[in-house]
């Protein structure tokens, strides 16, 4: 083990010292930058100076863990596992496979995968002697059994993301074959999640209904209680398969939804660690005596989404202009972020390989008079697409989820737009209702939520391809014709090549807006070590805490 905490990096090496994973539908508000964004300009490094000294491992104590929100089933395939559920997940689950310190897709729970020529078929090896919790042994029935009987069925809620593999075979008593319908290069990606997260299909069967209350991985501690919007109680497992971990004896996690109330409990040592997505948390956490905090920044932006199915919002000159009309670093003071992050450009963060300095600088920049320009050429064009008289000004409604800090947001887009002449209604939106209205693309211009720590292939796609989670309704032959380049290979620099083809279309056409990257926060007790430490089985350096999320196993409590 090393002698401090690895910093929360991301998913790929950084150039920044601090560096976050959240769903695309989830997170705080599924808005414009959660409480924050980030502050324009470069974020405030958190060194290595900045955390307690860490000692040799030690083994034994208890820590509670307040977390952002409860989950509503631990089963994979029933779970719908946001940021604080993935973070009590990787207590009882082992992950197939997880992301190295360099963003390269690993091993962990897996001994090997490997595909075919192709990527056609994908073949997953698992290690030797793994049990469940239950003492069912982790072996390629039980993996056969999981997928046919929970993840794959028309009631599993990532049945979807599995719809490419036409089946998975068992080749021998440790191996399984995922046999897709077509190349994917970025299959493992998808075992990193929940579907790739093992339980006993023999724990399962016996609970029945009651099985996402039970969960039985073969992670590093054991379930022993839930007790629904109050804890969740898991203990060591003293037969992990691997030797020495875990450290700690047991964890409490403790749903605490409020800001102010999840910070003081760890100030007054209530609990020994929480986690946020709030940035105006996160700066008041920085200042707290005796505290670590584990930042990361990784693709998640807020932002806003524009219907571009929708006239007038179907002509690039509209969304060029909305673009441009918007100080985003004023957005990003608004939500509490200044100082954090930087500005949001692309669905990829400065410290990504996939970012692009070409599509950041193509990108509509803070310039009132150019919006102008493309907005009074709009309005005064006899073939405007909206049909109305020319001259006649732009008219829609912005709506968001009804927080103190977006009802700002939404006040100050408001005012960027009504300065260039388009009328602009503000509406608030329960946010169920806001996520089916951009599903179903039922609005004019909303605040969202953008990109993720997957693999580039399956952020673009989704976004940009026919299909429910293409909110902006945007398409074009450029952004097809790189897909079929990162489904096809795992050359890096050509899977670079092609994002910022994509990145640089977007750029230019302008299906959504940003407020800056996200900045997650695991902010621990000085006596709680080695949170962004954990290391694969053999020794590699792991990717930290993407979006708040830790590796409870590796971590220690100071004596």
């Amino acid at each position: 083990m090393r002698e401090h905490p690895r910093l929360g990096t991301g998913v790929w090496k950084r150039t920044l010292a601090s560096a976050g994973f959240v769903g695309l539908l989830l997170g705080t508000a599924a808005c414009g930058g959660g409480d924050g964004g980030d502050g324009g300009g470069t974020p405030q490094a958190v060194g290595q100076d900045d955390f307690s000294e860490q000692g040799d491992p030690v083994t034994g104590g208890t820590i509670e863990v307040g977390l952002e929100a409860e989950t509503n089933s631990w089963l994979p395939g029933e779970g719908t596992f946001g940021n604080p559920g993935t973070s009590v997940a990787y207590a009882i689950y082992d992950p197939l496979v997880k992301r190295t310190e360099e963003g390269d897709l690993k091993p962990y729970l897996a001994e090997s995968i490997e595909p075919n020529e192709d990527f056609t078929q994908w073949t997953l090896k698992l290690r030797p002697d793994v049990q469940f919790h239950d003492g069912t042994p982790l072996d390629a029935q039980a993996l056969k059994t999981i997928w046919d009987e929970y993840l794959t069925v028309p009631t599993s809620n990532v049945a979807a993301s599995l719809s490419d593999v036409t089946s998975m075979e068992v080749v021998d008593d440790l191996t399984v074959r995922y046999n897709l319908a077509d190349t994917n290069a970025a299959f493992p990606d998808v075992l990193t999640q929940s579907p790739g997260w093992p339980f006993s299909p023999t724990a399962a069967a016996a609970a029945g209904e009651d099985a996402g209350a039970n969960p039985v991985g073969t992670g590093p501690f054991e379930f022993v209680s839930w007790q629904r919007d109050n804890d969740l109680v898991v203990e060591r497992n003293d037969d992990y398969w691997q030797e020495g971990l875990p450290y700690l004896d047991g964890i409490t996690f403790r749903p605490i939804p409020d800001e102010d109330t999840r910070l003081a409990s760890l100030q007054s040592g209530d609990i020994q660690a929480m986690q946020s997505l709030r940035q105006s948390t996160i700066a008041r956490a920085r200042d707290l005596d005796g505290v670590d905090n584990y930042e990361y920044l990784g693709n998640n932006s807020g932002g806003s989404l524009i219907n571009t199915t929708k006239p007038p919002f179907d002509d690039p000159r509209v969304r060029q202009a909305l673009g441009h009309a918007v100080n985003q670093e004023a957005l990003i003071e608004v939500l509490g972020g200044t100082g954090l992050t930087p500005e949001a450009t692309q669905y990829f963060s400065p410290d990504s390989p996939f970012y692009s300095e070409d599509a950041a600088e193509a990108f509509p920049d803070y310039d009132p008079e150019r919006a102008q320009e493309l907005y009074d050429e709009y309005i005064n064009d006899p073939q405007r697409s909206d049909g109305q008289p020319v001259g006649s000004p732009i008219s829609f409604t912005y709506a968001c989820p009804p927080d103190p800090s977006l009802n700002e947001l939404s006040q100050l887009y408001q005012s960027f737009w009504n300065g260039i002449g388009m009328d602009v209604d503000l509406t608030t939106v329960e946010q169920a209702a806001h996520i089916q209205n951009a599903i179903a693309r039922d609005y004019d211009v909303q605040c969202f939520r953008f990109s993720s720590e997957e693999d580039p292939y399956y952020i673009l796609k989704d976004a940009f391809t026919p299909g429910a989670l293409n909110f902006t309704g945007y398409t074009s032959a450029v952004i097809d014709e790189n897909l079929e380049i990162l489904r096809s290979t795992t050359d890096l620099e050509e899977r670079q090549a092609a994002v910022e083809e994509i990145s640089l279309d977007v750029s230019e056409n302008v299906p959504n807006l940003f407020t800056g990257y996200t900045l997650t926060d695991i902010a621990v007790q000085d006596e709680v070590k080695n949170v962004g430490g954990w290391e694969f089985p053999d020794g590699t350096p792991g990717n930290g805490v993407p979006g708040a999320t830790a590796m409870w196993g590796h971590v220690w409590l100071a004596e």
